[in-house]
């Protein structure tokens, strides 16, 4: 059963509710600024994002997408094949942000990692295949890029910045309604969930609802400061509390993986927990930063470098450590196999340790494929035409019953099953009506299939592949390595 992070465990959550605040701050609520005139300036660097992921039914459990479309259907038809069948497609819906104007986009890595294909749909309508640039699982960032240009990247603040009490706004799409808009609160900074890594997430009384994961978390400047992530919920709704990645650390991240493809962290061999001013109190120290060892794997880098449990790490080659997320992204920089030095408190004292850190192994990801539109015939469609008891079955007098759904035709969310029964306004009776129909249009033209799903009918948009393919045989026919939309 797919598992994923914005339905977040009520017992993990409930533990980390009785985290203190690292760097509590004192209430700067600022609620003047219009969150309408937020999302009428920001609103175009906020995207859609719709996933595709193969599920094959082991079993009585069903899939579970973050978002579960409904039974009825719109220009995507976006729901899972019925439960009946033991292979089907898993479709998903998420949020993200502009970062560049090329088109790289920013999301939630949770909501893509199992994903095989992903299209991302602008504020203007417009909609284009996502090619997966990285993805990490432990700060849940993910970078996609889309072949457009001139886009409108909001702008990105500090998160650093950020205090309890500041005004904030998301902009994403909660059970699919795009360009929704809630504000609340920061309602704590720095709190480390057990189980979600190595992330001090900001915490928001933002409602947030699947569907949002991946979406930004605006200031009352306009400017973007997290990134939506997770939520604490016993249903599996909002119930007040939400976490965000700061942006800080999430445009790092992505800004390292459009460099190297992945993000390659040191591994220092230690277990570590973020400083608490009860912990610094604890130990016997002032300041209540830093990262502090709770284990020491033998053999490792750490081990061989003489740290013991209770150390606390407060620097790394001259750079102060704030918490252990800062001592990763230290390290990350610093690089394996070269000596680093390490500032450390013990028993109240101050040593300098040496370390020469290893490289942690990367995870592999699923590469996230196009639709394919250079071999597959009639938009990926494999047609049949219906005969009078499936006509009566579904109330109409013709139509083309869809035997295979692939490319396009998948992406845009037809599946086996649904009867076409238009195009635009022309009637379909049989296979020759849409050959010459499909015949007629020229590369870049577009098409409205009239489809008809379990008693609804809805139109489904199509742009007609640049390279366009005659009907061919589907026993006959071949496949390319797909391209780019």
């Amino acid at each position: 059963m797919k598992s994923y992070r914005l339905l977040l465990a009520g017992l993990v959550a409930c533990a980390a509710m009785a985290l203190e605040s690292a760097h509590a701050e004192p209430l700067v609520r600022r609620a003047s600024v219009s969150a309408g005139a937020i999302v009428a300036s920001r609103g175009a660097g906020v995207v859609e994002i719709s996933t595709i992921s193969s599920w094959v039914r082991s079993g009585s459990d069903d899939p579970e997408p973050e978002f579960a479309p409904p039974d009825t259907f719109g220009d995507r038809l976006a729901r899972p094949q019925p439960i009946s069948l033991s292979r089907g497609d898993m479709r998903d819906l998420a949020s993200g942000f502009v970062l560049t104007a090329d088109g790289y986009i920013v999301s939630s890595a949770h909501v893509l990692w199992d994903a095989e294909e992903a299209q991302v749909r602008l504020q203007d309508g417009r909609h284009f295949s996502a090619r997966l640039v990285g993805l990490d699982r432990i700060t849940d960032v993910a970078l996609l890029k889309i072949d457009a240009t001139s886009l409108s990247p909001a702008p990105i603040g500090d998160s650093s910045r950020l205090a309890v009490g500041d005004w904030v706004a998301a902009i994403g799409s909660p059970f699919g309604f795009s360009g929704s808009v809630t504000a609340g609160i920061v309602s704590a900074k720095n709190r480390f969930l057990s189980g979600s890594g190595e992330t001090g997430f900001i915490q928001t009384d933002v409602a947030i609802n699947p569907g949002s994961s991946g979406s930004p978390l605006f200031n009352a400047d306009g400017e973007i400061v997290a990134l939506n992530s997770l939520i604490y919920s016993g249903s599996g709704g909002y119930m007040g509390v939400s976490f965000s990645v700061p942006i800080n650390l999430a445009v790092d991240i992505a800004w390292r993986m459009r460099a190297q493809g992945k993000i390659r962290r040191a591994y220092l061999g230690a277990k570590l927990q973020g400083m608490t001013a009860a912990l610094a109190q604890s130990f016997g120290v002032r300041d209540p930063t830093g990262a502090l060892v709770v284990q020491v794997t033998p053999g490792g880098p750490a081990a061989q470098a003489g740290l013991v449990r209770g150390d606390i790490i407060t620097g790394f080659d001259g750079a102060k450590i704030r918490d252990f997320s800062s001592l990763a992204l230290q390290m990350s920089d610093h690089g394996a196999g070269i000596p680093g030095v390490m500032e450390v408190w013990r028993r109240g004292q101050k040593i300098m340790v040496s370390v020469v850190l290893a490289e942690a192994p990367a995870s592999s990801i699923r590469s996230l494929t196009a639709p394919d539109t250079s071999s597959l015939p009639n938009l990926g469609l494999t047609l049949t035409e219906t005969g009078e008891d499936l006509r009566a079955q579904l109330g109409i007098d013709g139509g083309l019953l869809v035997r295979q759904a692939a490319g396009l035709s998948r992406s845009e969310g037809m599946q086996p099953g649904d009867v076409i029964v238009a195009a635009n306004d022309v009637r379909l009776d049989s296979i020759d009506d849409f050959d010459r129909m499909f015949s007629r249009l020229d590369p870049g033209a577009s098409l409205a299939l009239l489809v008809v799903r379990d008693g609804h009918a809805a139109y489904v948009p199509f742009r007609i592949p640049a390279t366009k393919k005659a009907r061919l045989d589907p026993e006959t026919s071949s496949q390319s390595t797909p391209t780019s939309q």
